[in-house]
């Protein structure tokens, strides 16, 4: 039998269908198996935890730590006096922005709402656990920001303004990380980063070396510093922008306490949110660095967790941490 012209042009059309359809398969089949391995997570302790890059980040991100870091925002947000930044920048002004370690990507979130003329915000982390609806200028990806800053299908123009908040714990290089900083913001672009300095301490010598939430913080600062990964970084913050090459290098210091005995009302909001972050929080905060880093058992571990609660929770020790802000320019 001999085919017609348009018999073969449809044979043609059939095969170049079927190449396309594999392609597609097989595209599909490497997302979902992409999908497949993100949210394949690690279970350990009773709590879930991030399977990329699994271990960089030693703590949970299941729903209700999920829930914590939300809290934790606001406590942030509170804290500044209802701002997101205290660089000198407009986002409105078609701004790029990159949020390191988002998190539940509430702070993108923030920022995209109240600044929808901002060109594009970014917010990148280990785990997809950020919400699919989101204002049009922002969107989530899948990073690890110690590797070196290649992002698949995402614009390499540099950024505007780069934040980084709350990623004690989680940095094993700092200065190489501000560096990658330095290197993707544009000339005149701004840094800032957000963290408590996190040695508990008391004004008025209520908060005694023995009380469990002082425990707490100093073995977790040397789980951190047994794994390689800080958990104090704010107090050196202001030299390593400085060492990148920053410029106009600014560190703005605000108070933190945990508990609602502070007179004034804001600093009330904040540490009535800070003591429920303890409350809430102290199982996330011990489960692996204790019980995996400095050998506790379990038994140890929740004995430790009980009383953190009910320190934070009687609030007669008026303990506070410093929240360091730090912004950076850099150079024309």
């Amino acid at each position: 039998m001999t085919l017609t012209e348009h018999d073969t042009q449809r044979v043609e059309v059939d095969q170049d269908f079927d190449k396309f359809a594999q392609s597609q398969e097989a595209a599909t089949s490497s997302t979902t198996s992409l999908h497949s391995s993100l949210v394949n997570y690690e279970w350990k302790h009773g709590r879930r935890y991030h399977s990329y890059q699994a271990g960089s980040y030693s703590f949970p991100n299941d729903e209700r730590e999920q829930e914590r870091l939300d809290l934790v925002h606001h406590a942030f947000w509170c804290t500044l006096n209802d701002r997101l930044f205290l660089a000198p920048i407009n986002p409105d002004d078609g701004l790029r922005i990159l949020d390191i370690g988002t998190g539940t990507g509430l702070w993108a979130i923030h920022l995209g709402e109240d600044h929808p003329g901002a060109k594009e915000i970014i917010g990148n982390d280990l785990s997809p656990i950020q919400p699919r609806w989101v204002p049009p200028n922002v969107q989530f990806i899948v990073d690890d920001v110690e590797l070196d800053w290649v992002h698949a299908g995402v614009s390499v123009e540099p950024y505007d303004y780069i934040h980084c908040r709350y990623m004690a714990g989680g940095i094993r290089d700092w200065p190489r990380l501000v560096k990658q900083m330095y290197d993707n913001v544009k000339p005149g672009g701004w840094v800032e980063f957000q963290e408590s300095a996190n040695t508990l301490y008391s004004q008025d010598g209520t908060l005694s070396k023995d009380n469990a939430m002082v425990r707490m913080m100093e073995g977790l600062i040397l789980a951190c510093d047994k794994i390689g990964r800080t958990l104090d970084p704010a107090p050196q913050m202001e030299k390593w922008v400085k060492d990148a090459g920053f410029i106009n290098v600014e560190v703005q210091k605000f108070r933190l306490p945990i508990g609602s005995w502070p007179r004034d009302a804001r600093l009330k909001e904040v540490g009535t949110l800070m003591a429920v972050n303890f409350i809430e929080g102290v199982e996330a905060f011990t489960a692996s660095l204790f019980r995996d880093v400095l050998g506790w058992s379990q038994d140890e571990v929740s004995a430790l967790n009980a009383e953190v609660r009910a320190s934070a929770k009687k609030g007669n020790a008026h303990a506070i941490f410093d929240f360091l802000v730090i912004t950076g320019q850099k150079p024309e």
